[in-house]
């Protein structure tokens, strides 16, 4: 007979994000032991062992999952949370931004009302815009799996591919007051979108589109009568060689008198560009993924950045996109190579001191351009240092999605978890927690509690110099009678 295993006689690793809350460990650690009596559980942070499973202790690990993109720098095993950066840029956005692009440029076909319809009405006759009940989120997650790719960067050294200066009647309205909706001028609904959806008796999206593009070139500025959307979409459908797909979806309620499927036509440049909100950096508040790579890198010590530059490690569900890698390579090095219509990236002694100064954020990270190389990058471009060499496409040949759970299985294989916390810790700590007190009253810090036992990687120690942290757990001392001696 096969062996039974019990919960009670496993130990259990839970890999976690380096920011969950402390309350919500709590919970799985009360569920582990009250109720599943397991006999120990450990902490992990989810960077660390997906950098295990590479086989390595040291690096710059990204993981872009669905709500946000997490860098944190790892050194010697040892996960360094003060220089850990996020960006709510990850698949959730992606998946808003694709729906937003299908809504304005996808093309429907509904279901012929009989067969001698389908045989004998024209395909453009019976085209429609996209409802918004055919793209559910299954819908949406099956074109993200399956057609979506990220496109090469276009080529922005062309003088005729550069940004021209902003004028008056390029700019965009404000967002409306969402809380879902971000500033970023990569990622807001437009007031372009508003007048293209209202002229066509649809309605408004409130999902994020581009509406400011690095890429828009004096040839693709908007043309008379042309929207800046519309603009867009025609300098990538000029440069995008992707095939348009049909793909079979099922109607909306209303259309459920015809015969069959509905169709959805996807053009080829969306299933190309669609990613580009990901590597389009907007305000302080939404970096691009490669801004949080070079941000941290930025935080990092001096000493590291070279370490850490030549060991990057992406990690995650979106990354999973075919061509995800090779392109935040690329940005990486766009972004610290200097800007060659900047007049500061080449010093001379013989410039006039009159002559504006444009600021390059990561000019100081321009020396780890030989250096930049990523372990699971799938075909490495050649290495210019020995360093680079020794990293570029070293690591194992796992999916990014499926690494943390892999190092979760070696440091479990191998008993090198994080911190164990055992239940007998656990149930002492419960029992001198009073769960009837009251919770206005302070809580002595030096009480030993639940909270006591796990992990939080958000509490780190004062720098140098700082005053000390205020503990309010007495009540207030009423004043000394005139009778008290000070000191006392």
């Amino acid at each position: 007979m096969p062996e039974i295993r019990f919960p009670r006689s496993r130990k259990v690793i839970i890999i976690e994000h380096p920011l969950l809350p402390l309350h919500i460990k709590e919970m799985m650690a009360k569920i582990l032991f009250n109720n599943l009596q397991v006999p120990s559980i450990s902490f992990a942070s989810s960077h660390l062992l997906s950098l295990l499973a590479a086989g390595r202790i040291t690096g710059l690990v990204l993981d872009c999952g669905h709500l946000e993109t997490t860098v944190l720098p790892i050194y010697a095993a040892r996960p360094l949370y003060p220089q850990l950066q996020t960006t709510p840029l990850a698949g959730a956005r992606f998946s808003s931004h694709l729906r937003a692009l299908l809504l304005l440029f996808g093309t429907y076909l509904p279901p012929p009302t009989s067969l001698s319809a389908a045989a004998n009405i024209p395909v453009a006759t019976r085209s429609t815009r996209v409802p918004e009940e055919v793209l559910t989120e299954a819908v949406i997650e099956e074109l993200k799996t399956r057609i979506c790719f990220v496109g090469e960067a276009l080529d922005m050294s062309d003088s005729n591919m550069q940004s021209p200066p902003a004028d008056d009647s390029m700019e965009m309205d404000a967002p409306p007051s969402d809380f879902a909706m971000s500033e970023s001028d990569f990622s807001r609904v437009s007031a372009d979108l508003q007048s293209n959806m209202s002229s066509q008796q649809a309605p408004e999206s409130d999902y994020s589109v581009v509406s400011h593009s690095q890429a828009i070139s004096n040839l693709d500025r908007p043309q008379p009568g042309e929207t800046h959307l519309q603009a867009l979409a025609k300098l990538y459908m000029r440069h995008s060689t992707a095939t348009d797909l049909r793909i079979r979806v099922e109607p909306p309620a209303s259309q459920q008198v015809g015969t069959g499927r509905g169709t959805l036509i996807v053009p080829g440049w969306i299933r190309e560009r669609a990613a580009e909100v990901l590597f389009e950096g907007g305000d302080v508040d939404e970096s691009s993924v490669a801004e949080v790579v070079l941000e941290s890198l930025l935080k990092a010590p001096v000493d590291l950045r070279k370490t850490l530059a030549s060991s990057i490690l992406v990690t995650g569900g979106t990354p999973m996109l075919p061509g995800f890698i090779p392109r935040l390579q690329t940005e990486l090095l766009r972004a610290v190579s200097p800007n060659p219509n900047n007049p500061s990236s080449s010093w001379s002694p013989n410039r006039r001191a009159s002559r504006p100064m444009s600021y390059e954020r990561y000019s100081a990270l321009r020396s780890l351009v030989p250096y930049f190389a990523i372990l699971n990058h799938p075909s490495p471009p050649p290495p210019a240092t020995p360093r680079a060499a020794a990293s570029a496409g070293k690591a194992p040949a796992f999916s990014p999605a499926a690494l943390a759970w892999v190092g979760g299985s070696l440091a479990g294989a191998l008993k090198s978890g994080g911190v164990e916390i055992t239940r007998e810790k656990w149930d002492e700590a419960e029992a001198h927690t009073n769960p009837d007190e009251s919770m206005e009253q302070p809580m002595d810090p030096n009480a030993h509690t639940t909270y006591n036992l796990l992990p939080d990687w958000t509490r780190t120690p004062l720098p140098v110099g700082a005053p000390p942290a205020v503990i309010r757990s007495q009540p207030a001392i009423a004043p000394a009678s005139p009778q008290t001696t000070v000191g006392a």
